[in-house]
């Protein structure tokens, strides 16, 4: 699949993509098949393994729960952990696909995107008889959220970017910052990086019911808080920890990140997929301080509501 293509159509998958795998919250095991689509179709997840095979938009005003994951809900049907097939198919230039699981929840693959995006390459991209209509801010959208102490921008710009900062207060680990200027670069800068999890946050985790499945195979788990002899034989029978050896007294299970900022290219890839979900293809500059789920879903909304407002007249019904 070219890195380069013609932004100016929409496009779809060339065939049908599918893989299977259990997801990160759930640890149930899942098929997911992503399909070609019509033009105008946008993204759709499909529940087939519930009664009528219920289908879910891929819309900000469906998200049901932020925590840890974003969950879409209609109706009775609901699909968790959506944000990084989201951001495969946003970062591969696919703009209509129908999103089949048979399961709760998305498969985590390795907690990144590459595993999604060499499926995507497999089935090939297509360039369709549609123009892609790009939004473009006329004006700075801002949102502060100041009980998380969250900032989120979109600034006009020409082309679609995105800057991402993050600062957990650790004494081990320092701010990150992320930047994709291209979406083309996805596969590259943004795709490889895998999501994590605070050693100190993994027993609040499993008291809340998630993370059932692989947390060690699938994420980074970051360790900022001193582990005895003891404790860490009791996390390693635990979680199944095969290699205790901490890298420079942070990461408990990688030897090796895929970039020292692995965690702030990981956070803007969950804003990719989040903000897929204002269902408009935009063009601006996004900047993201301190961002998580609930909050890009809020900003979405935003963001999609000023679009709304602002081309009211090619959303009206004819009657």
């Amino acid at each position: 699949m070219d890195l380069e293509f013609n932004q100016n159509n929409q496009h779809t998958l060339a065939s049908k993509a599918c893989f299977s795998g259990p997801g990160l919250h759930t640890g149930i095991y899942a098929d997911l098949c992503l399909k070609p689509e019509r033009p105008g179709f946008g993204f759709r997840f499909q529940r087939v393994d519930l009664p009528g095979q219920p289908v879910i938009a891929a819309d900000c005003d469906l998200v049901s729960d932020t925590f840890r994951c974003t969950t879409l809900t209609d109706q009775e049907a609901s699909i968790s952990t959506v944000e990084h097939v989201l951001a495969a198919l946003v970062g591969c230039g696919i703009d209509n696909c129908l999103i089949e699981v048979n399961g709760p929840e998305v498969p985590i693959v390795d907690g990144s995107c590459q595993g999604l995006v060499k499926m995507i390459e497999r089935a090939g991209r297509i360039e369709q008889k549609a123009p892609k209509i790009w939004y473009h801010l006329d004006e700075k959208i801002s949102h502060r959220y100041l009980d998380k102490n969250v900032m989120m921008f979109a600034l006009p710009c020409e082309h679609y970017s995105i800057e991402t900062f993050v600062d957990f207060k650790s004494n081990v680990l320092e701010p990150q910052h992320a930047t994709l200027n291209r979406i083309t670069d996805f596969k590259k800068d943004i795709a490889p990086c895998r999501t994590y999890c605070f050693v100190h946050e993994l027993e609040m985790l499993i008291d809340k019911n998630l993370i059932k499945g692989d947390v060690v195979g699938n994420a980074i788990l970051i360790n900022d808080e001193p582990i005895s002899d003891v404790e860490m034989r009791r996390l390693q029978k635990k979680f199944k920890l095969k290699n205790n050896t901490v890298q420079d007294g942070i990461y408990l299970n990688t030897l090796k990140l895929h970039f020292e900022n692995e965690i702030a290219r990981h956070k803007l890839m969950d804003v990719i997929g989040d903000l897929s979900l204002t269902g408009f293809a935009i063009h601006a500059k996004i900047l993201g301080i301190r961002p998580g789920h609930s909050t890009n879903v809020e900003f979405a909304k935003k963001v999609k509501h000023h679009i709304l407002k602002k081309n009211a007249s090619k959303f009206a019904v004819v009657a």
